[in-house]
Formats: structure tokens, sequence, C-alpha cells
């Protein structure tokens, strides 16, 4: 899988981040934890060692995981330049005709609603892809149509 994943220099220093933490610290306590629980004796009734052996299995998948993807990594931040238009890693305010809402546009392994970060690929992502401020986007969400007014781009 050669594909490049877009991200933020913020998204890609924080999968960077993690993926030195599960080498650096987390998959050695595991596997000290391995060791200790190993000594233990009889491995077919140990339950300590057998949920050591599938933590280390999950933390060296995500492990692997992370390194394939900061491989792929394409980092790109506030693709709008001279234009005034919303592109990736831009911060977007919106109004709803009720109240305002900043976005975050981000790529997909960042996307994160409860933050606001929204993937450039959503239906809200696409939507506001290339808008400028005054105009507005409609877009289909769970809930329905909604219709936004781009108020200012960062």
């Amino acid at each position: 899988m050669d594909e490049k994943v877009f991200l933020t220099s913020e998204g890609f220093k924080k999968i960077e981040e993690e993926a030195e933490t599960l080498r650096k610290v987390t998959r050695p306590q595991v596997v000290e934890r391995l060791v200790l629980a190993r000594s233990q004796g009889d491995l077919s009734e140990n339950n300590e060692y057998a949920a050591a052996r599938d933590q280390l299995a999950f933390l060296d998948g995500r492990l692997e995981e992370l390194e394939d993807l900061i491989s792929r990594a394409k980092i790109v931040d506030k693709s709008h330049g001279s234009c005034g238009c919303v592109g990736f890693g831009c911060r977007v305010t919106v109004n709803n005709g009720n109240a305002d809402s900043v976005f975050h546009i981000v790529g997909d392994w960042e996307a994160n609603p409860s933050e606001k970060k929204v993937s450039y690929s959503s239906p809200l992502g696409q939507a506001l892809l290339g808008k400028k401020v005054g105009e507005e986007v409609n877009f289909e969400a769970p809930a329905g149509k909604i219709l936004y007014k781009i108020i200012n781009i960062d």
C-alpha cells in the first residue's frame, strides 16, 4: 500500500510521538511484564502471561500501523495559499444562522469530531474545500441537510 496519507504537521507530530512512546516506553514495560509472567511457571494456566502476550501482539500491530503511516505521510499545511479559500490545514469559522463554529480541515487519520477536526474527505470537508469567506455551503449530515455561511478562514 503506497498510497500517500495527508496529515497536518501537528497530526504527523502526534503520530510520531505515539510511535516513539510505544517503542521506548510501553513495549519495554509489556515485555518486562511478559518475562515476569513467564517466570511464574506453567504457562498453560497463567492468565497474566496470556494477557501480556496479547497486549504485546496488539502493541506490535499498532506500532507497525503507525510506522507504515509515517512512511506514507505527506505533510500539508494551509493549502489555501493566497487565494483566500478553504484548503487542507485551514481553520474555518462558519455560522449556521444561530451560532459560530470553527472547524479545522485535516487528514482522515486526524479527524476527530469532538475536537472539531474535520476530514477533507468528509461531506463537510468536501463542501468547504475551495470556498471563500461569505460563501454558503450546503451538505448532507446524519441529522439532515445543514447550511453554513463561511465567516473566516485562518
